[in-house]
């Protein structure tokens, strides 16, 4: 596994496929983290749809938006599902964030998280307006995950910095 980018220091950028849901439409484009500079932006790395701790963290996460929209931030999900797997589970779990297909793996290994057998580890990495990596937490297991309260709170701080 790569190590992970530092924190202080422009985080890696990268394109990626990936659809948000807005009303009945999945909108479906590329994302760059280049083109998100001026806001902060929250890398939500999940091992795979619809399953059980994923579901649970990106439902938190969405229905908590609100609170990420105050402080300027958006949230990406990437995980190494397809467009065609995220778009199933951002309707069946009415998700309201960008879900990103980093189906190569190659941001995944960028960020340090690529992992042997279960593909992603579960971490999150906040980027500054500026594009530096602000904060990161990477999980050594994971069935649990960083909650929308922490993130908004190391958001706040970042924004207040």
């Amino acid at each position: 596994m790569a190590p992970s980018p530092q924190l202080g220091l422009i985080a890696p950028d990268f394109t990626l496929p990936g659809g948000v849901l807005g009303g009945e439409n999945f909108e479906r484009r590329d994302y760059t983290l280049a083109g998100a500079r001026g806001r902060c932006v929250v890398l939500a790395f999940y091992p795979g749809d619809n399953t059980a701790v994923c579901t649970k963290q990106l439902c938190s996460y969405s229905s908590g938006l609100e609170a990420f929209e105050e402080l300027d931030a958006e949230v990406w999900g990437i995980s190494p599902q397809g467009v065609d797997s995220h778009e199933s589970f951002a309707r069946t779990h009415g998700l309201r964030m960008p879900l990103l297909a980093d189906t190569d793996r190659e941001t995944a290994r960028a960020y340090g998280v690529a992992a042997p057998g279960i593909g992603v580890r579960r971490a999150v990495f906040l980027i500054g307006p500026d594009g530096v990596l602000r904060w990161k937490h990477v999980a050594l297991l994971g069935a649990t995950f960083q909650s929308a309260a922490k993130l908004t709170e190391q958001l706040s701080g970042i924004k207040n910095a």
